[in-house]
């Protein structure tokens, strides 16, 4: 009998040891992620948890308060109960940042939006083409469950060119019901190195269910294919969907570009030269728009290495091939009568610094031009990367009322 007590005590012992170290794990693991809200990654192999953390700020709140509940009916008194009480609340804090600062970074844009396309500028929108849209910039539920997405068809590797023996495809994404659709016309991002049409699925497939043709389209990559290689193929890439535009179900006169990081700055050479084929918008997630001095200016921390990595698209430094860098960045593309533009940066961006998206806003915007500029102050680089984080909530928002004006529109 003495044997079974003590054995039952022991189970006791460890159980109780169990549930007060519960409190202090969650505790720490929740700060951890937390700190990544406003600390920047140093390395590329720590930018996931920079991306991350402010995208998944609902859960870390809940288990940061979850962690404080329980430390808060502790069984006993302890230092390392008060080391997990401090961790908690510091966590807590933290993790609160990006949903404190969103209501004022959605009203700034917003204003933008009735600013620069007029107050009813989604008044000539189809009510159907409105019902379909988020009715919300940040929907708590969807933070947790996903983005739903109606089923589309999906039609991948169609091959548009063969260069060099390497063979460029596309993906195609479009409603259910065969028609022929508004157009984006999607380029990815992976500092021109890295990448393919597969890229960031989720915003394609949830635009197809809105009512669009998405079309993903790829180019070779650096080092081994230099600029201006990729405009070309991206320029090869929108002639064969002009030529393919009936099979692909393309409305020719209703054509988005959009792209993201190296994506973007491809999707603006194409959209601002002055031999462009006509489109209605320019969507620009995080674009380099000014090499030079993206190269002289670097963000700090560096995870990426900006430098080596424009030496390898371009071929050289900034000294050696002054007028190649010129020729590739965007802004010195800008004049009147550009397609209208929507510019989305990361306020904490460390690989593309929002600075120079103000800069081409600014020109743009000197220029006559209709450009909107959205920042989301507590976000990293590829933020949207979280497809129902909330950074991407507000860009998406705001993303597809842009285009279905610019796209929709009767």
């Amino acid at each position: 009998m003495a044997d079974y007590q003590r054995q039952k005590k022991g189970i006791w012992t460890i159980l109780l040891a169990i549930l007060l170290f519960i409190p202090w794990l969650l505790s720490t693991i929740a700060l951890f992620l937390s700190i990544w809200i406003i600390l920047p990654a140093p390395t590329f192999f720590l930018l996931p948890l920079g991306v991350g953390a402010p995208e998944i700020s609902p859960w870390l709140i809940g288990v940061n308060a979850l962690a404080l509940i329980l430390i808060l009916f502790k069984l006993h008194q302890s230092w390392l109960y008060n080391i997990a009480l401090i961790a908690s609340l510091l966590g807590l804090l933290l993790s609160v940042l990006p949903l404190w600062q969103f209501p004022s970074a959605n009203t700034k844009v917003a204003k933008e939006m009735q600013t620069i396309l007029g107050q009813d500028y989604l008044a000539k929108v189809p009510q159907t083409a409105l019902k379909q849209m988020r009715r919300q910039p940040f929907v708590l539920a969807d933070a947790f469950r996903g983005i739903p997405t109606a089923e589309v068809r999906i039609d991948r590797h169609i091959t548009f060119a063969t260069l060099d023996n390497v063979k460029l495809t596309l993906n195609v994404y479009r409603p259910l019901a065969t028609g022929k659709y508004p157009t984006i016309i999607m380029i990815y991002g992976g500092a021109w190195r890295s990448g393919t049409p597969n890229n960031d699925e989720k915003f394609s497939c949830y635009m197809a269910s809105q009512g669009y043709a998405v079309i993903a389209i790829d180019y070779r990559h650096a080092p081994k294919y230099k600029f201006p290689v990729q405009l070309e193929d991206v320029k090869t890439a929108l002639s064969y969907i002009q030529t393919h535009a009936d099979s692909l179900e393309v409305d020719r006169d209703r054509i988005a570009l959009m792209g993201r990081s190296a994506g973007a700055h491809l999707a603006m050479l194409a959209a601002y030269q002055p031999d462009a084929i006509p489109v209605k918008a320019v969507v620009n997630y995080y674009g380099p728009v000014n090499l030079t001095k993206g190269y002289y200016d670097p963000p700090f921390p560096d995870p990426i290495n900006t430098r080596d990595v424009l030496e390898k698209f371009l071929g050289g430094t900034p000294e050696e091939l002054k007028e190649l860098y010129q020729q590739a960045s965007p802004i010195n593309y800008v004049r009147p009568n550009l397609p209208p533009s929507l510019l989305v940066y990361a306020g904490r961006d460390h690989l593309v610094k929002p600075t120079f998206g103000r800069q081409l806003y600014a020109q743009l915007r000197e220029n006559g031009n209709q450009v909107i500029w959205l920042e989301i102050p507590w976000a990293e680089h590829a933020f949207d990367a979280v497809f129902n984080g909330v950074s991407n909530q507000l860009a998406l928002y705001y993303t597809e009322r842009f285009l279905a004006w610019a796209l929709k529109s009767s």
